[in-house]
């Protein structure tokens, strides 16, 4: 029902417009529904007659899936139907070992605006980027298809929605550093982004400015970082950064003295994992902490006789990355928290041009018994459920591990403080109990990647898991809080409504029979 404010000249006709489509819309959904009771309604579409329809809850979900050979599939996530699948031939992944990429450009909110999903690969025979846009629901080819572009993809961005089509645009940075936004009317919308470039090879990362003036997209060099050491021999094996759609729901963490410690929140900072050889130590691996827009390095640290597989996540305030030991010879999983301190610089926005100090850090190490394949968090609408870890093993299983049992402020001992922050004593091997076992017994061969997703409740979190297999669920951190149980008794309870009611009426019918008696005396 919102009003496009582009069409309209003042604030009042745009709020009138609103209203008026709004009552028109409503009368369309009564006339509609009074066809279907009676029958003369129109026939159902191809989405309703599929059982493509949107729950109360958002727990029905149409999965698209893209695979590395270009086979795209759109998969129901409460069936595990196909409805649909496409393949895009000679359309490969891109350089640095980055794979194709699959961008919601539209969701299925805006009807009758149709969703489209755009998928970002290069041409195996130019090199040149392709653009594939598509129906996510049906499956069908949507405004324009297949796009191929005539310079090669060096990074790409998701822009923010515009007002004329509800469409976030894409930004794309070629090889000659020149900008290109598509679709193009959304372009303004790039002033002021920033961009950045890293080579996993030589370990070296860049970024980029860009402004929009005069109709024109430009890009300018700012910072540049060498993160490969003094003979070049470290190489990149891991990035992680924030989820875009994640929400921060709380600023701290209450002490034990009923102080808060406030949690350094940086949007824009990425965590690079870089591994080089070693003549003493056989293998160093250095985390680097870089806030991407001014290019400073914020925090580093290095572990020496460890190696890859390298697992890692990046989530509000909080890292964690698991790791081979070689000299101990088992996996370990390192935890790392950024507070600001005491007192917030600025508790409204965040500025990575007028950043705060250096941040506080807390650090931590943990044993598992297992090798670890994926790492992933969970993720609600609005951030106010509790965060857990998702943890893909070696064997097929996932594990969801709370936070609590990897903080890394567990102290060693127990104190009167760490329990009144609820903190549990610090031991370092990890328990991996089976009923923390998400799959129970239906075990993910090869597991390769594990992705979340907010649903419409706050409570539940959906995952999704592929290797060989695919495994779709869905877990509530906090527990279900927010839906009553499939044991709750609605028949006592309506009872009690009844008699709570009447007799509220009876006592106020007698109160004023009361009060009438009083005023005849």
């Amino acid at each position: 029902m919102k009003g496009k404010a582009g069409d309209f000249t003042s604030f009042e006709r745009d709020i009138a417009s609103a209203f008026l489509r709004r009552i028109t819309t409503q009368a369309v959904q009564i006339r509609s529904l009074f066809l279907h009771v009676i029958g003369l309604g129109p026939p159902p579409t191809d989405t309703q007659r599929a059982g493509l329809v949107r729950d109360s809850f958002g727990l029905h979900k149409m999965l698209v899936l893209l695979t590395r050979a270009g086979k795209i599939f759109g998969i129901d996530n409460v069936s595990g139907k196909h409805h649909w699948q496409l393949h895009l031939p000679n359309v490969i992944g891109f350089a640095n070992d980055e794979q194709m990429r699959l961008i919601v450009q539209r969701s299925a909110k805006h009807f009758p605006l149709q969703p489209l999903c755009t998928i970002l690969g290069k041409n195996a025979v130019s090199g040149n980027g392709v653009l594939y846009r598509f129906n996510p629901i049906t499956g069908k080819v949507a405004e324009g298809g297949l796009v191929q572009l005539d310079y090669r993809i060096k990074q790409l961005s998701l822009l923010g929605e515009t007002e004329k089509d509800f469409l976030k645009g894409i930004l794309l940075l070629d090889a000659s550093n020149k900008v290109h936004v598509y679709p193009e009317h959304a372009a303004p919308l790039a002033d002021g982004m920033y961009l950045y470039t890293a080579d996993l090879k030589t370990a070296e990362l860049a970024g980029y400015f860009v402004k929009y003036a005069g109709g024109q997209l430009s890009s300018t060099h700012i910072w540049n970082a060498r993160l490969g050491g003094h003979n070049s021999e470290q190489q990149i094996i891991g990035v992680a950064g924030k989820n875009p759609i994640e929400h921060v729901h709380s600023q701290g963490r209450v002490l034990g003295d009923r102080s808060v410690l406030y949690k350094y929140i940086n949007p824009n900072l990425v965590a690079f994992v870089t591994q080089a050889p070693d003549s003493t130590h056989k293998s160093v691996l250095n985390l680097y902490l870089v806030d991407v827009v001014s290019g400073s390095v914020v925090f580093t640290m290095t572990h020496r006789k460890v190696r890859a597989p390298l697992s890692i996540v990046h989530s509000e305030n909080w890292l964690a990355y698991s790791y081979f030991n070689e000299k101990l010879r088992r996996t370990e999983i390192t935890t790392i928290e950024l507070y600001e301190g005491k007192s917030q610089a600025n508790s409204s926005v965040w500025s990575s041009l007028q950043a705060p100090p250096m941040p506080l850090v807390e650090r931590q190490s943990y044993i598992l018994p297992t090798i670890v394949e994926a790492l992933r968090e969970t993720i609600t609408e609005r951030g106010i459920t509790n965060k857990h870890v998702l943890i893909g093993t070696a064997s097929g299983s996932i594990v969801e591990m709370p936070w609590h049992l990897l903080d890394p402020r567990r102290p060693i001992a127990s104190t009167t403080q760490g329990r009144e922050e609820g903190a549990i004593p610090y031991i370092p091997e990890l328990p991996l109990p089976t009923e923390s076992h998400i799959n129970y017994n239906q075990t993910v061969a090869r597991l390769r990647n594990i992705y979340t997703a907010p649903s419409g409740l706050e409570s539940t979190c959906l995952v999704v898991a592929t290797g060989l297999d695919l495994f779709v669920t869905r877990v509530a951190p906090s527990k279900t809080f927010d839906l009553l149980k499939e044991d709750f008794d609605y028949i006592l309870i309506s009872i009690v409504l009844v008699a709570l009611t009447s007799g509220s009426l009876i006592v106020k019918h007698l109160a004023s029979r009361k009060l009438l008696k009083q005023a005849w005396k």
